[in-house]
């Protein structure tokens, strides 16, 4: 078993928020390549500077650094169909002159402090390639990708005002918290036909045995104090707390250095994940926003007008942690879960893996490890039950809808180049 080493992250902002996470599985010497030093390089760069207070555009800048670092590489070693853009590239360019420049120009898009920051990371780590047309080629190719990727998203609703209308009657009051990310639902997914493509059926009767079920299992599990949750369990709800990109992005970057994919197979699978989790992320809130359906903390403190005489009112109860606000149904952990699955599953064609471990900011000294897709999917489903946010029903829809969401992603973009068709 390899031993466990934590990276190192330049930005100080970023290493109270993304290092615990980050310490997992070292790898092999020698197999890191450009793509996931990059990818690393980015979750630290984005994380503090667009996950507050939604994580989802944090997640939306690494669909467009893996899409740019992609399209580049892809068109020096033409072996899969463009993400975006094929540009004319001399087979002799810089794979990895071109994937950081490409990652570097999306990141310098954030804001003017990183811009500044980019110039001097993409320096040091081009100070490593020798000079001359190789390197000179792929920076030049890089940045030219990623300027289409940037244009190609530029007007993608990500940034659409918030009109989510709060239900009450007059003069009564509701909550004033912003809900997270409502205009989402109207954004441009990165390859699905449409928000709604995977739309689930709507939520279950409040009137059927299974929502009693569910309901006293997450009344039980779920509470912030919990006499039948063990302290495993509670482990395992507070270390699946952070979201995206942290959450599974370093789960794919170890699992890419595990399986020793060449830069071209790395950057095809990285962006796959990442374009898999932020269609993932759109399709989830399409359904969360259109059926509406309460969350655990507002049912179970009105479990007395549900109509269903098998769930208790409990006045006080209340998750481990404050609820994500946008509506519950289905678990969107759950959907991403099963996106990252569902890219694994579909481009290795199995669901075994070698072992990965990650960390979690959010559950200082605790190490989760998996050597299959499926039981990591269903840890993930556990930890929102167990956390208080997310009904079973919810984490099943969740999982199956984000399985469907991966295997759509791989089979419909970046497919491999027919022979003879270059």
């Amino acid at each position: 078993m390899r031993a466990l080493v934590a990276y190192p992250i330049s930005r100080s902002v970023s290493a109270g928020i993304v290092g615990a996470w980050v310490a997992v599985v070292a790898p092999a010497p020698g197999f890191a390549n450009v793509i996931t030093d990059w990818d690393e390089k980015a979750v630290a760069v984005v994380t503090p500077s667009l996950g507050v207070p939604s994580p989802y555009p944090a997640q939306r800048m690494m669909g467009m650094v893996h899409a740019a670092m992609f399209d580049a590489v892809n068109s020096i070693e033409r072996r899969y169909q463009p993400y975006l853009v094929q540009l004319p590239a001399d087979s002799t360019t810089s794979k990895e002159a071109a994937a950081a420049a490409a990652a570097a120009a999306v990141l310098a898009t954030i804001d003017p402090r990183t811009a500044g920051e980019m110039k001097v990371t993409i320096a040091t780590y081009l100070a490593s390639i020798p000079d001359g047309p190789a390197k000179s080629g792929g920076v030049k190719l890089g940045e030219a990708v990623a300027a289409k990727v940037l244009e190609a998203r530029a007007k993608d609703g990500a940034d659409a005002s918030d009109d989510y209308r709060p239900r009450t009657t007059p003069g009564v009051y509701v909550p004033t918290a912003i809900t997270l990310s409502a205009m989402w639902p109207n954004m441009k997914p990165f390859a699905m036909a449409s928000p709604s493509q995977f739309r689930p059926i709507p939520p279950i009767s409040l009137e059927s045995e299974e929502w009693a079920t569910d309901y006293n299992e997450l009344k039980d599990y779920g509470g912030q104090i919990s006499a039948k949750r063990t302290a495993q369990q509670t482990k395992i709800a507070r270390f699946w707390l952070v979201g995206p990109p942290v959450s599974y992005h370093p789960f794919a970057r170890e699992l890419v250095i595990a399986k020793q994919m060449d830069v071209v197979d790395s950057a095809r699978f990285m962006a796959l994940i990442a374009v898999g989790i932020n269609d993932a992320i759109i399709a989830v809130l399409d359904a969360k926003y259109h059926y509406n359906f309460w969350r655990p903390i507002t049912a179970i403190r009105n479990g007395d007008i549900d109509g269903n005489p098998a769930t208790d009112r409990e006045a006080t109860w209340q998750p481990i942690s404050d609820t994500p606000m946008h509506p519950e149904y289905p678990c969107a952990h759950c959907v991403q879960a099963g996106a990252v699955a569902g890219v694994v599953k579909t481009v290795l064609g199995t669901e075994d893996i070698p072992e990965i471990a990650t960390t979690s900011p959010t559950a200082p000294g605790v190490t989760r490890r998996w050597t299959n897709m499926t039981a990591f999917t269903e840890e993930v489903s556990n930890a929102r039950v167990w956390a208080g946010f997310h009904y079973r029903f919810s984490t099943r829809v969740g999982t199956d809808m984000g399985l469907r969401v991966g295997e759509y992603v791989v089979k419909s973009v970046m497919q491999p180049v027919v022979s003879g068709s270059q």
